[in-house]
């Protein structure tokens, strides 16, 4: 375990790459929002890493070119990226088959890896964006919501069998609130209120958006593939790729929420966090409850398989930031408000872990902390596909589960089963962390 502590040398992750920002130090937690560069590592298959063809993968952070000098935030959509400049600007690369890059579905494919400006938002103030696959968003510093993009599953929230929008609209049913997180599944969404109101739409099978869906039981991974695979096997990729084909295609039929209503189990709390994976939904109230509901495959959940509507997660500790991916979710908790060093930190981890992206052993459908970084102040942690993201105090990065394609950071694409610390960014401070399916964004400061 020491060796996965200490700075890993590796002789082809170049530090020449983030030589411009060295010297960059202090916290990361608190204070005024901070602009900085965009980096990005991992799969650059559809130039979501921002790198023009025929660039490869991406296995250590690299700058994204052509961006504004000063972003303030950014967004790892499944295949897309999105940042905000200073100005409040929207920029978007990466996959453009839904026209989720807001540049129109004809844009040349050859352009789709360039950083472009979005266009459609030029009179409105942007703070923050979020993305799916096939959908993209941005809140304004008025608290409304733009979306774009083309869903058959009810992510726009623009109303009734409304599937498309060539340009960035405005959701009208949250048009009276104030938005301050929006959060997309692969066809579901849940958008929280700056006064702890939550909102969902989109498919609502299995729960996942509460008494809305419908009270199912999900299928466990032994039913689903066949008591005889083995779920570390190396066929499992393969077969489980095969699954999210399959619930694709069984989706045709699934009931959909057109425009934001009201999460009913949420309805009488305050609600401060929310995360939507690829067919699950995580919950925070403001008291640290921690709602789970939607497919519970993996143990995504934190339960055992049985009714997948929203209900509370047995937890040790106080959760207080999620993030959910396609079969595991992850959670800050507080673990201690002792100590010459005030409230100490944790990450929760819980679901699948073929890839050992919960980063620690031990069972899978119960909420466990990833003891390699109780040592850590961290402040951010986010979910990929088959790997995990974390960010301390010190704005240092660490990842672990697979590294295929580079989605580590780590200079290889070797499988990390704890926590790895990114040591080419060592000297300079990252702000914040985005994990999408393969590829990673990072905010770093100037």
């Amino acid at each position: 375990m020491l060796s996965l502590l200490l700075p890993r040398t590796r002789a082809f992750a170049s530090r020449r790459l983030l030589s411009s920002l060295a010297g960059a130090g202090g916290g990361s937690g608190g204070g005024a929002p901070r602009a900085g560069s965009v980096y990005a590592f991992g799969d650059n298959s559809h130039g979501a890493v921002g790198q023009p063809p025929p660039a490869s993968d991406a296995y250590v952070p690299t700058p994204v070119p052509s961006l504004p000098p000063s972003v303030s935030a950014v967004a790892a959509g499944h295949y897309h990226s999105l940042a905000v400049s200073a100005d409040g600007e929207v920029w978007s690369w990466g996959r453009n088959d839904e026209g989720q890059l807001g540049r129109g579905l004809h844009s040349p494919r050859n352009t789709w890896s360039n950083t472009e400006q979005v266009r459609g938002l030029e009179n409105v103030q942007v703070r923050a964006v979020s993305a799916s696959g096939v959908v993209s968003a941005a809140i304004g510093s008025d608290g409304s919501l733009w979306v774009w993009g083309r869903s058959k599953r009810g992510q726009l929230g623009l109303g009734k069998d409304i599937v498309e929008a060539a340009v960035p609209s405005r959701v009208e049913a949250l048009a009276s609130y104030d938005v301050s997180k929006v959060s997309f599944g692969w066809g579901h969404a849940m958008a929280l209120t700056k006064d702890g109101k939550l909102f969902g739409w989109g498919y609502s099978e299995n729960g996942r958006l509460g008494e809305m869906g419908q009270s199912t039981r999900a299928p466990s991974a032994e039913e689903y593939m066949g008591k005889t695979v083995d779920k570390y096997s190396s066929s499992m990729m393969e077969a489980v790729e095969k699954m999210v084909e399959d619930k694709i295609r069984s989706e045709d039929n699934m009931p959909i929420i057109w425009e934001p209503s009201l999460i009913h189990e949420a309805s009488h709390h305050e609600v401060s966090d929310v995360s939507c994976g690829l067919d699950h939904s995580l919950i925070i109230f403001s008291d640290g409850v921690l709602l789970s509901g939607g497919d519970n495959t993996y143990g995504q959940l934190g339960r055992k398989p049985g009714l997948s509507k929203l209900l509370p997660v047995h937890m040790s500790y106080k959760p207080f930031s999620v993030s959910a991916s396609v079969g595991h979710s992850l959670a800050l908790c507080h673990t201690s408000t002792e100590g010459t060093s005030g409230v100490e930190t944790g990450i929760l981890s819980w679901g699948w872990n073929c890839s050992s992206q919960l980063g620690r052993p031990g069972q899978e459908d119960v909420p466990t902390l990833v003891n390699c970084l109780s040592e850590e102040k961290l402040v951010s942690v986010s979910a990929g596909r088959v790997h995990s993201v974390a960010l301390t105090s010190k704005g240092e990065v660490w990842t672990w589960g697979s590294g295929r394609n580079g989605r580590l950071g780590l200079g290889s694409s070797i499988d990390e089963a704890e926590p790895c610390l990114v040591d080419t960014l060592e000297g300079v401070q990252v702000l914040q962390v985005a994990a999408a399916m393969d590829h990673n964004l990072l905010l770093v400061a100037e």
